[in-house]
């Protein structure tokens, strides 16, 4: 048992997976989307859909995905901070089957990029990411993230592992799904430390590579 399952993550706001929970899956959008967010659509889920209003759900997600941590002071005036920033939010009430109640499904827009993210608010701060992109993943941000989505293709991910062992990096997890053999994959490597910028470079100018990104370890501890 660890600190944080006695006492709880450092947030503000009233309930620790209403608030501190979503606000980590709108900082895993805020990062994923990899430039300034300029509109958003949210589907909630059973439990966030029902009684979000109440436990600041609503407000906690906007926060995270304007680049807010669960502690920062301009949470609880996230909304006024969304509209000085012109960032356009929508929410609405949605099912999405046999997943956990504290989830959220996420569509963040930049001027050029596109991202979704789906994922799940577990209790005391942590998440759980169950897709982007639209591809299955299974990772809770406690440690450096890179994911890559690419064109399947033998060897791939022997490739992928070779250039973050090159880089001095060890790999702690991995997860892979495809939507079918030859097609898009997404591969979720949790990392004991960050990439270099060179070996992200390197990774994103693979013919094969069409998006990679490096989400930053977003838990306490």
């Amino acid at each position: 048992m660890s600190l944080l399952d006695m006492i709880g993550p450092v947030m503000i706001g009233p309930s620790s997976s209403h608030t501190a929970g979503a606000c980590r899956l709108g900082l895993v959008a805020h990062h994923l989307l990899g430039e300034a967010p300029k509109r958003a659509k949210i589907g909630l889920h059973a439990s966030f859909a029902k009684t979000g209003r109440g436990h600041g759900t609503h407000l906690a997600l906007v926060a995270g995905l304007l680049g807010f941590a669960p502690d920062d002071a301009r949470l609880p005036r996230a909304f006024e901070e969304a509209k000085a920033a012109g960032f356009e939010y929508e929410f609405k009430d949605v099912d999405l089957g046999d997943v956990h109640p504290n989830t959220a499904h996420i569509e963040l827009y930049g001027e050029e990029e596109k991202v979704t993210v789906q994922g799940s608010s577990t209790g005391g701060g942590v998440i759980l990411v169950t897709a982007v992109q639209g591809l299955g993943v299974n990772f809770g941000a406690f440690s450096p993230t890179v994911l890559l989505r690419y064109t399947d293709a033998v060897g791939m991910i022997a490739r992928i592992a070779s250039t973050i062992a090159a880089d001095g990096v060890n790999i702690a997890a991995l997860t892979c799904t495809r939507q079918t053999r030859g097609g898009q994959a997404l591969l979720a490597i949790e990392l004991d430390a960050p990439l270099s910028p060179q070996a992200l470079s390197f990774l994103d100018h693979w013919p094969d590579t069409n998006w990679v990104r490096l989400l930053p370890k977003l838990m306490d501890g």
